[in-house]
């Protein structure tokens, strides 16, 4: 005959769940961030009371992305999408938007944010022709090289985060107000870090750098592409080399997801160092973050400045 055995469980046992869930952060708000510059500025201003959603990584051309599945299932969830704009996005953005059918995130929402409509844009076209390749009518979009621009956006993305998410708007207002305070001191060390590199000549890959070189004062004196986002041709990369020889520069600069070899090819022919900047969050190794990714930057231009 089998002995059946009553188990006492002890009495939080019952509680368990409800502990559990208050272990697990309760998410407020699901934001979705073009690139990962956004991500991490938004969570730098939320903290948990976000849950952000990263669109494209640093290895990958933000110009061109497919708009899987994934990417739809995830701005049809979204309370908040954070891109850069200036059309960076134009290819693939609004196929995500429409498909997404998600009203509260829709341009001219409150759950659309741009964060190029809060800086001064560069290079601004005064023509618009398919034929100088890829231009942008608004403004070169790649604003996140400046380390200021970055500062001007926190405060625009902490105003929105308030309006789409209310009932948390003293965190976003104190979380901004600490990064603000952390930002301000990292700007100073970077600029003084950095003072050396003014008057710098480079050479650049893609025109992805005319805020970096604003900041910094470096002079770009030859791009390795003959338009923005055409693919140098030996007899262009060939012109560059001589050009060189009569405005010569310190360096060729390029961004980690660019493809490495016209810069290369360069680097053999004039013995210029090639400087691969993060360009954003997980760009590189030391760029965790917004802060490592400065500090990487500024680091890797300064060591080949030598």
């Amino acid at each position: 005959m089998k002995e059946s055995f009553i188990v006492n469980k002890p009495a939080w046992w019952a509680a368990l769940p409800a502990l559990l869930a208050c272990m697990t952060p309760a998410y407020a708000l699901k934001v979705f961030a073009c690139e990962p510059e956004w991500a991490a500025l938004t969570r730098e201003l939320a903290g948990e009371q976000a849950s952000i959603y990263t669109a494209t990584h640093a290895l990958q051309d933000p110009h061109l992305v497919q708009a899987k599945p994934s990417l739809i299932a995830a701005v049809r969830n979204a309370d908040l999408v954070v891109c850069t704009g200036a059309e960076l996005e134009m290819a693939w953005l609004p196929v995500l938007l429409r498909q997404a059918g998600n009203p509260k995130v829709q341009v001219g929402r409150p759950g659309y944010f741009e964060a190029a409509s809060s800086v001064r844009m560069l290079d601004i076209p005064t023509r618009l022709d398919r034929a100088d390749g890829d231009v942008h009518a608004e403004g070169n979009p790649h604003i996140q090289t400046d380390p200021r621009n970055i500062g001007l956006v926190a405060v625009s993305l902490a105003h929105r985060l308030s309006q789409v998410d209310p009932t948390q708007a003293r965190t976003y207002e104190t979380r901004l107000a600490d990064f603000n305070r952390r930002w301000g001191v990292a700007l100073q060390r970077w600029s003084q870090e950095a003072a050396s590199l003014k008057g710098t000549s480079i050479v650049v890959q893609h025109q992805g750098f005319p805020y970096l070189e604003n900041w910094l004062g470096l002079k770009q004196v030859a791009a390795l592409e003959p338009k923005p986002g055409i693919e140098p041709s030996s007899s262009h990369l060939s012109a560059v080399v001589k050009q060189l020889q009569q405005q010569p520069a310190k360096m060729v600069i390029r961004a980690a997801y660019n493809d490495g070899r016209g810069a290369q090819w360069l680097a053999e022919r004039t013995k210029l160092p090639v400087v691969v900047l993060p360009f954003t969050v997980g760009g590189s190794e030391r760029a965790k973050d917004l802060f490592g990714l400065f500090d990487d930057t500024v680091a890797r231009l300064l060591a080949a400045n030598r």
